[in-house]
Protein backbone atom coordinates (compact mmCIF):
# COMPACT_ATOMS: atom_id res chain seq x y z
CA UNK A 1 0.00 0.00 0.00
CA UNK A 2 1.02 3.47 -1.36
CA UNK A 3 0.87 6.00 1.41
CA UNK A 4 1.19 9.80 -0.06
CA UNK A 5 3.93 11.99 1.84
CA UNK A 6 2.34 15.52 3.36
CA UNK A 7 3.70 18.46 1.51
CA UNK A 8 6.37 18.74 4.10
CA UNK A 9 8.22 15.81 4.09
CA UNK A 10 7.76 15.41 0.67
CA UNK A 11 10.04 18.69 0.33
CA UNK A 12 12.34 17.35 3.44
CA UNK A 13 13.12 13.96 1.76
CA UNK A 14 14.18 15.85 -1.43
CA UNK A 15 16.65 17.62 0.69
CA UNK A 16 14.64 21.21 -0.04
CA UNK A 17 14.74 23.49 2.68
CA UNK A 18 11.16 24.11 4.01
CA UNK A 19 10.24 27.69 3.51
CA UNK A 20 6.83 29.08 3.96
CA UNK A 21 6.77 30.20 0.34
CA UNK A 22 7.89 26.73 -0.91
CA UNK A 23 5.65 25.23 0.48
CA UNK A 24 2.99 27.44 -0.78
CA UNK A 25 4.59 27.15 -4.02
CA UNK A 26 5.01 22.86 -3.46
CA UNK A 27 1.36 22.76 -2.41
CA UNK A 28 0.35 24.54 -5.54
CA UNK A 29 1.97 22.47 -7.76
CA UNK A 30 1.51 19.44 -6.29
CA UNK A 31 -2.95 19.49 -5.68
CA UNK A 32 -3.76 22.81 -7.44
CA UNK A 33 -3.57 21.51 -11.01
CA UNK A 34 -5.03 19.11 -13.43
CA UNK A 35 -2.31 18.74 -15.68
CA UNK A 36 1.53 20.23 -16.54
CA UNK A 37 1.29 24.29 -15.54
CA UNK A 38 3.42 26.84 -16.91
CA UNK A 39 5.21 30.00 -14.91
CA UNK A 40 2.59 32.33 -15.94
CA UNK A 41 -0.09 29.83 -14.44
CA UNK A 42 1.73 29.67 -10.92
CA UNK A 43 1.68 33.53 -11.27
CA UNK A 44 -2.26 33.72 -12.10
CA UNK A 45 -2.56 31.19 -8.87
CA UNK A 46 -0.71 32.82 -6.53
CA UNK A 47 -0.32 36.47 -7.38
CA UNK A 48 1.31 37.61 -4.04
CA UNK A 49 4.68 35.71 -4.56
CA UNK A 50 6.82 37.80 -7.25
CA UNK A 51 8.00 36.29 -10.54
CA UNK A 52 11.61 35.73 -9.51
CA UNK A 53 10.54 33.41 -6.27
CA UNK A 54 7.78 31.25 -8.59
CA UNK A 55 10.41 30.99 -11.29
CA UNK A 56 13.89 30.03 -8.82
CA UNK A 57 11.60 27.76 -6.61
CA UNK A 58 10.31 25.82 -9.72
CA UNK A 59 13.59 25.36 -10.83
CA UNK A 60 14.73 24.31 -7.36
CA UNK A 61 11.64 21.23 -7.45
CA UNK A 62 12.32 20.46 -10.40
CA UNK A 63 16.45 19.74 -9.41
CA UNK A 64 14.73 17.93 -7.25
CA UNK A 65 13.11 15.84 -9.55
CA UNK A 66 9.52 16.40 -7.51
CA UNK A 67 8.72 18.63 -11.08
CA UNK A 68 9.94 17.72 -14.61
CA UNK A 69 9.66 20.15 -17.18
CA UNK A 70 7.88 19.84 -20.37
CA UNK A 71 9.47 21.41 -23.11
CA UNK A 72 6.08 20.92 -25.38
CA UNK A 73 7.58 23.11 -28.32
CA UNK A 74 5.25 26.28 -27.29
CA UNK A 75 7.57 28.24 -26.03
CA UNK A 76 6.20 28.11 -22.62
CA UNK A 77 7.85 25.97 -20.07
CA UNK A 78 5.46 23.76 -18.53
CA UNK A 79 5.92 21.50 -15.24
CA UNK A 80 4.34 18.49 -13.97
CA UNK A 81 4.68 16.27 -10.56
CA UNK A 82 6.25 13.28 -10.70
CA UNK A 83 4.26 11.29 -9.54
CA UNK A 84 6.54 8.12 -9.17
CA UNK A 85 7.51 6.72 -5.41
CA UNK A 86 11.34 7.39 -5.75
CA UNK A 87 10.91 10.82 -7.45
CA UNK A 88 15.24 10.45 -8.15
CA UNK A 89 14.06 7.90 -10.77
CA UNK A 90 10.79 9.66 -12.51
CA UNK A 91 10.79 7.90 -15.65
CA UNK A 92 8.80 10.01 -18.39
CA UNK A 93 5.51 9.48 -19.41
CA UNK A 94 3.84 10.53 -22.68
CA UNK A 95 2.62 14.21 -23.34
CA UNK A 96 -0.26 15.41 -25.54
CA UNK A 97 -0.23 19.12 -26.53
CA UNK A 98 -2.86 20.53 -28.56
CA UNK A 99 -1.34 22.56 -31.89
CA UNK A 100 -4.42 25.22 -31.35
CA UNK A 101 -5.34 26.01 -27.57
CA UNK A 102 -1.50 25.02 -26.88
CA UNK A 103 -2.86 22.72 -23.84
CA UNK A 104 -0.38 20.43 -22.34
CA UNK A 105 -1.94 16.95 -21.15
CA UNK A 106 0.17 14.03 -19.31
CA UNK A 107 -0.82 10.47 -20.00
CA UNK A 108 0.93 9.40 -16.28
CA UNK A 109 -0.24 5.33 -17.34
CA UNK A 110 1.79 5.83 -20.46
CA UNK A 111 5.29 5.02 -20.24
CA UNK A 112 7.75 6.18 -22.60
CA UNK A 113 8.94 3.13 -24.90
CA UNK A 114 12.39 2.05 -24.67
CA UNK A 115 14.40 3.10 -27.28
CA UNK A 116 17.69 1.11 -28.48
CA UNK A 117 20.52 3.81 -28.03
CA UNK A 118 23.98 3.37 -29.85
CA UNK A 119 26.25 1.54 -27.06
CA UNK A 120 27.98 4.50 -24.58
CA UNK A 121 25.16 7.20 -24.58
CA UNK A 122 24.03 8.11 -21.46
CA UNK A 123 20.43 9.45 -21.70
CA UNK A 124 20.10 12.38 -19.52
CA UNK A 125 16.29 13.00 -19.85
CA UNK A 126 13.69 11.79 -22.43
CA UNK A 127 10.32 13.88 -23.53
CA UNK A 128 8.02 12.36 -25.69
CA UNK A 129 5.55 14.93 -27.44
CA UNK A 130 2.36 13.33 -29.09
CA UNK A 131 1.35 16.64 -31.11
CA UNK A 132 -2.29 17.59 -32.46
CA UNK A 133 -5.59 19.07 -32.02
CA UNK A 134 -7.34 18.03 -28.33
CA UNK A 135 -11.00 17.21 -28.64
CA UNK A 136 -11.86 20.65 -27.65
CA UNK A 137 -10.55 22.20 -30.50
CA UNK A 138 -11.85 19.84 -33.00
CA UNK A 139 -15.51 20.37 -31.57
CA UNK A 140 -14.92 24.32 -31.91
CA UNK A 141 -13.43 23.54 -35.82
Amino acid sequence: MHLELSDEQSLINSGIRVTANRLLIWRKARHGFQGPFSLADMEAALPTLDRSTLFRTLTLLSEAHLLHDIDDGTGSQKYCVCHVDDTRHCMGHVHLTCSICHQTVCLTNVRIPPVALPEGFQPEETEYIVKGICANCRKRN
